[in-house]
């Protein structure tokens, strides 16, 4: 990976680690689904009408709308909701990174090699030990929910995978701008069955007001720095690299949603739950970093023909570089 996409890889991980604080403050104020069809609403209305469709299959759109937008945030934010922690939310979502390993090797058949299940198992048993835990002090529902958002992201990864594999010229932003087309309509469709027909609606009436500015603020910072710079950030690295190379930058996210959780909102999580936060870390980052290839070395250019004095042929070793 290049020092430009390393540093697209922070911005991502900043800005991601601090999107736990707005949704925080947004379910404050929006029953669950109704949040995710607006945050996702917000985008597609202006994107139906000024940016055209990206040329990639529609299966695969719809594949990477449902999993990144409609499976990982119903879930997360149901859990978020039930009462997870807002530092912890973002430490167990990044399942999706052990999740992406599996599903790379089933569905792209990217290589998973023993000490990749071996990080997976050691990820697993972090998540044992954080449910464990939690079963103990509160209710081990939400970990279970949000485990469920982290397999939905896993399977919008392969969506916008599958989708740059299968196109030429792809703008990763129009990508994840059309992504966000995809969950309105359901969430919506949820929010009216389960929330109520009015409830959603009412709140985003009150939210003009000025207890309500805080829901807008958060609204805000998730639809464009969380969702436009952020995901579409993420949709470029992963049309450039393997799923097992970019997934280990998601591993950072919960260091900075930990820390900013902790300073803003209070939240210390317990001493066996930060033991096992340093497990899954571990893990998953073994699962997806120890499937990298070494390049092949370069074979040595033809000499030059005695026929043809004035040609120069020089080697750049930079060609051996990943």
């Amino acid at each position: 990976m290049t020092n430009r996409d390393r540093l697209f890889g922070l911005a991502v991980v900043v800005l991601w680690g601090l999107n736990f604080l707005a949704i925080h403050i947004g379910l404050e104020h929006f029953p669950p689904f109704f949040f995710a069809g607006l945050r996702f609403a917000v985008i597609a209305i202006p994107v139906l009408i000024f940016v055209p469709r990206p040329k990639v299959p529609v299966k695969w759109l719809l594949l990477y709308g449902v999993g990144f937008g409609i499976l990982q945030f119903a879930f997360l934010f149901t859990a978020m909701r039930a009462g997870m922690p807002t530092g912890l939310s973002s430490l167990v979502l990044q399942s999706s990174a052990p999740f992406t390993v599996l599903l790379g090797a089933v569905f792209l058949r990217e290589r998973l090699r023993g000490i990749q299940l071996a990080g997976i198992a050691v990820a697993m048993l972090g998540m044992g030990v954080i449910g464990w835990d939690r079963s103990h002090h509160a209710a081990l529902l939400p970990v279970l929910l949000t485990l469920a958002g982290g397999l939905g992201w896993a399977f919008g990864n392969i969506g916008s995978r599958l989708a740059a594999a299968e196109s030429e010229d792809l703008n990763p932003l129009h990508l994840t701008l059309w992504m966000a087309v995809v969950p309105p309509i359901p969430m919506f469709t949820l929010s009216v069955l389960t929330e109520g027909p009015t409830t959603g609606w009412n709140d985003l009436v009150g939210s003009f007001s000025a207890s309500g500015l805080p829901a807008l603020a958060a609204l805000a910072y998730i639809v464009l720095l969380g969702t436009i710079a952020g995901s579409g950030l993420w949709t470029y690295l992963m049309s450039r690299y393997p799923a097992g190379t970019v997934a280990p930058l998601s591993l950072a996210v919960p260091v900075v949603g930990i820390a900013a959780s902790w300073a803003f909102l209070n939240e210390t999580p317990s001493a066996l739950a930060l033991l096992g936060a340093v497990i899954v870390i571990v893990g998953a980052f073994t699962a997806t970093s120890a499937g990298r290839r070494v390049a092949e070395p370069v074979q040595p250019a033809e000499p030059i023909r005695p026929a043809e004095p004035t040609r120069r042929v020089e080697f750049d070793p930079n060609l051996a570089e990943v």
